[in-house]
């Protein structure tokens, strides 16, 4: 654990706790950055592996969709076949003759850097538009208020992160102390031990949110929530590190010093945001109390 890595992280929480806590347009154009950032090292691992994506498009498109999801979070369902419809079209007149994996790289860009990213600002605006006191869709808490009056958005999306950062944290202090059994030949520093206790760390954070958000049917309601993050996060981290061994690279980038890309500390959120938006929406309204 380098100071390089420690600060960085230090600094990367600040900024994630200031743009959810801010929300509205607040927090779209800071998504917005880390998607084009992360989409910019995405397209490079595809080039590498001699792809021809609709990079620019695709980017365009993709920030499309979370200015959609600020506007009218129910539009970007319909948004998003229409754009990978225009990058079907885009491709069809490049002077190189596109091939099915241009085009899919191209696709699984627009769905894993654009769509399941909206996700988060979708789920950040529930509650936001009543409760806003800032300008552009903000909301700043004026004291230290009680956890009914924030915006449901606010507490549920600071939670999902709590839950990433205990499950990134557990796996990554177990695994490097106690961590014996290799869990898979496409990330090899990666555990047993440390998955296990990784996803335990969001079990535990998401009981305990459950509690203090008084959800129907806690703490069984939170220890579900937890579990679904912790191994969807752990399947994120190794879905870009598939992509990483594809194109033969260790790091997507070296924007953040110890860290690496965008994507290697983003990785785990990126499969999250649409089951906690649906377990909140769906599920959760039709527990016991």
């Amino acid at each position: 654990m380098t100071l390089a890595r420690v600060l960085s992280a230090i600094v990367a929480i600040i900024l994630a706790f200031g743009m959810i806590v801010l929300g509205g347009w607040y927090f779209t154009f800071c998504f917005g950055i880390i998607v084009y950032l992360g989409l910019q090292e995405y397209f490079n691992l595809a080039r590498a592996t001699g792809l021809a994506p609709a990079a620019k498009t695709t980017i365009a498109l993709s920030l499309l969709l979370l200015i959609t999801a600020t506007v009218s979070p129910t539009l970007v369902d319909a948004v998003m076949p229409i754009a990978g419809t225009i990058i079907c079209f885009y491709l069809l007149f490049q002077s190189k003759l596109a091939t099915i994996a241009d085009i899919s790289s191209s696709i699984l860009g627009l769905f894993y850097g654009g769509y399941l990213p909206s996700y988060w600002v979708r789920l950040r605006s529930l509650g936001n538009a009543e409760l806003s006191n800032l300008p552009l869709g903000g909301y700043f808490p004026l004291s230290f208020p009680d956890v009914d009056s924030l915006p449901v958005g606010l507490t549920i999306t600071l939670l999902a992160f709590a839950c990433i950062w205990a499950a990134d944290i557990g796996a990554f202090v177990v695994g490097k102390l106690f961590g014996r059994t290799r869990l898979t030949d496409i990330s090899p520093k990666k555990t047993v031990e440390g998955a296990v206790f990784g996803v335990l760390g969001s079990v535990a954070v998401a009981a305990a949110g459950s509690w203090y958000l008084s959800w129907t049917g806690q703490p069984l309601s939170g220890m579900a929530l937890g579990l679904l993050i912790g191994i969807a996060s752990l399947l994120g981290d190794l879905t870009e590190s598939m992509m990483k061994r594809d194109a033969g690279v260790k790091d997507s980038g070296q924007l953040i010093p110890g860290h690496g890309g965008i994507l290697d500390r983003t990785d785990s959120y990126v499969f999250i945001a649409p089951l906690v938006y649906y377990f909140i929406i769906l599920l959760l309204p039709l527990l016991p109390s």
